[in-house]
């Protein structure tokens, strides 16, 4: 039956590659998103499932209910897009200013509405039921997962699946990476408070620009010096403000930066040390801190049996040389309060190809994949939703 549903869904992929570029030349940022979740209902309403709208505020969901009794298993993709200006020289370029689909939730999307279309047109064999989660702003904390949670799209779920392309891995091949995938991703906020002054009279004034260097320094040291060696973290400054003229002693000067962990331990102490050094140093100079730390995405914990469930299938659709076993990624995603309500899995797919330049990393603004790529996700989620539903193995 698997290959039955395979040959239909290649025969739809045009039609999958249409919906994607038209995703992709009319992007919609997160929060922003109209024109998306909408054509995105009207296709799962089209299919004959049972549709809700703005859950959680824009998300979609449908629902395929099988004509046997089993599990309830969930598929989720975002399709919200980034503030980026698209650079690429092609046919399907986004044609809004300052918008574009630089991390494939464009993909995401097409590839599990290929998935819902394929396997509601054979609802008669599906035990159980199929739910999809068309998630919006994933891009921005807080994101899109928590509120669609709380308004009840994994009401009666039993496991939950989610992809994302990736151009670190080549067309044809599936990633997986055991335990926890990806990062949980803090902000942290830093107002240094000084006393402004002369240029030249450096000695009456309390040189706030000077103390965030000396914070910056400091803050490098709590993860090589404070954290356990065998366990990881990031802290990242990216940006700092402060200033106003080449003669004059800033009073004033704001930092912003990113905690990436793995460890809900590693995550505390390192939040508790930004703190505790920041004020040290602020008040070691003279000056003062307004310090704020918040916290974005907790880590994404693949479970076991679902994951094992993804390793076995990707084997079957891309062959098992081709399944890439990866290390964590440092990046975030919501995906992770989803598999902390329910089990899940959550997989790479790979997306590169030279040959079309497509090359470039998530958030770039060349970013681009083979759109071929949509054809092993959609085979997974079907894989994914047969197995779960009627013990794949003897078909295997």
């Amino acid at each position: 039956m698997t290959e039955k549903l395979f040959e239909d869904l290649q025969a739809i992929y045009p039609e999958m590659v249409e919906f994607r570029r038209e995703m992709h030349m009319n992007p919609e940022l997160s929060f922003q998103e109209v024109h998306t979740p909408k054509k995105i209902a009207n296709y799962l309403r089209d299919l004959g499932l049972e549709v809700r709208t703005e859950v959680g505020g824009r998300g979609v969901v449908g629902k395929l209910q099988g004509e046997k009794p089993g599990k309830t298993i969930a598929f989720r993709a975002d399709f919200d897009a980034l503030p980026i200006q698209d650079q690429k020289n092609v046919d399907y370029k986004s044609t809004v200013d300052g918008a574009m689909h630089a991390c494939g939730h464009d993909i995401h999307t097409a590839s599990l509405l290929g998935a819902a279309k394929v396997l509601s047109q054979h609802k008669d064999k599906i035990s159980g039921s199929i739910v999809f989660i068309h998630q919006f702003a994933e891009e921005q904390i807080p994101g899109g997962a928590i509120s669609m949670i709380e308004d009840g799209c994994l009401d009666g779920v039993d496991e939950i699946y989610g992809a994302h392309v990736w151009t670190s891995i080549p067309l044809g091949t599936i990633g997986i990476i055991g335990d926890y995938a990806m990062a949980a991703g803090d902000q942290f906020d830093i107002e240094i408070i000084g006393k402004g002054g002369h240029g030249a009279k450096p000695h009456v004034t309390v040189d706030s620009i000077y103390i965030a260097s000396q914070v910056l320094n400091q803050l490098h040291q709590i993860v090589g010096r404070q954290v356990d060696p065998l366990k990881t973290g990031v802290i990242t400054v990216g940006k700092i403000n402060g200033g106003q003229a080449f003669n004059i002693i800033a009073e004033n000067t704001n930092m912003s930066g990113t905690v990436r962990t793995f460890d809900a331990e590693v995550r505390d102490t390192i939040e508790e040390k930004i703190k505790q050094v920041t004020t040290a140093v602020c008040e070691g100079l003279g000056g003062t801190a307004n310090i704020s730390y918040t916290r974005g995405y907790p880590a994404l914990y693949n479970h076991p049996e679902p994951l094992k469930n993804v390793d076995d299938l990707a084997q079957n659709v891309v062959g098992k040389p081709h399944v890439k076993y990866l290390l964590p990624s440092p990046g975030m995603e919501d995906f992770a309060y989803y598999v902390k309500e329910v089990p899940g899995a959550f997989f790479f797919i790979g997306g590169a190809n030279e040959e079309i330049n497509a090359v470039y990393p998530n958030h770039h603004p060349k970013f681009d994949v083979d759109e071929r790529c949509m054809l092993n996700a959609a085979k997974m989620f079907i894989s994914l939703a047969l197995q779960e539903k009627q013990g794949a193995d003897d078909e295997r």
